[in-house]
């Protein structure tokens, strides 16, 4: 089951990938949020959750703001500016690396030198990938500096959203905490939407299929698996198995899209693996 969930969450960035074609990122996100909570709100009543008090909603909701905001509209807009999906990948699947990094900071949490070691190889991994990639003028595989951009803006919501859910959040119950952070995350969507965006739609089978698979095999599936896990005692093995979902998000990315990593990248993505690895793999005592 582990496994599983890291397979549904790394089909996100192509799920992405299908769908930007014919919609803008903050519009298709938005669609993508309003499904949800429709689906969420009758798992809720079915489950009769307990809902937080109000200072629950809003730490929740602001963690929603950083883990669903940033982290989606950045990983959307990168893809959209062109950064190919297993590279958006290999720069997020720096979270619990720079997680860490934060949660020194933020919580005063110990760390070691081993997992410093991690967060050095995972940061030479990425500059890595990076630097094979902007130096490429192809426009197949080339992307922007805007795409980084986006790209770092994700990476820094999860992480920051991940500490802060870790500080506040730790009581909330996971399917309203989920609702209430979906709906967060739909105003941000709703405002990025009109402020920036023509809202135009191409509505066809592929976006309905795209949607429809971020919805129920994202937003919902893997919450729900994640319970489950959690439940199970299984949360450690979610953690350790985190670190493949950049190699399975290129290995599809390769047979879906033909998105191809050089040799620099390649080893580049090895790197950031290893590195993630040894913060997130505890020893065996």
């Amino acid at each position: 089951m582990p496994a599983i969930f890291v397979w549904l969450w790394s089909t996100g960035f192509i799920g992405a990938k299908y769908g930007l074609p014919y919609a803008e990122p903050f519009t298709l996100l938005l669609y993508r949020m309003l499904s949800t909570l429709v689906v969420l709100g009758v798992i809720a009543w079915w489950l009769k959750s307990e809902w937080p008090t109000l200072d629950g909603v809003a730490h929740t909701a602001i963690t929603g703001l950083l883990v669903h905001g940033l982290y989606l509209g950045g990983v959307f807009y990168a893809i959209e500016d062109g950064m190919p999906a297993g590279v958006v990948s290999i720069i997020v699947g720096l979270q619990p690396l720079a997680t860490a990094a934060v949660a020194v900071v933020v919580l005063r949490e110990a760390i070691t030198i081993r997992q410093w070691s991690g967060l050095v190889l995972g940061l030479i991994g990425v500059s890595l990938v990076i630097l094979e990639k902007m130096g490429d003028t192809s426009q197949a595989t080339g992307f922007p500096v805007w795409a980084l951009l986006w790209a770092l803006i994700a990476l820094g919501g999860i992480s920051f959203g991940t500490v802060y859910q870790k500080r506040y959040c730790q009581n909330v119950d996971l399917v309203p905490g989920a609702f209430i952070q979906y709906c967060a995350a739909s105003v941000l969507f709703a405002l990025g939407a009109f402020a920036l965006e023509s809202r135009e739609v191409s509505w066809n089978m592929q976006l309905i299929l795209a949607t429809g698979w971020l919805v129920l095999g994202l937003s919902v599936g893997a919450i729900l698996l994640l319970m489950q896990l959690i439940r199970r005692g299984a949360a450690s093995n979610v953690a350790s198995l985190f670190y493949l979902v950049p190699p399975v998000t290129a290995l599809q990315a390769y047979i879906l899209f033909d998105e191809r990593l050089g040799v620099l990248a390649l080893c580049g993505g090895l790197l950031s693996v290893l590195g993630v690895a040894l913060v997130i793999i505890k020893r065996d005592r």
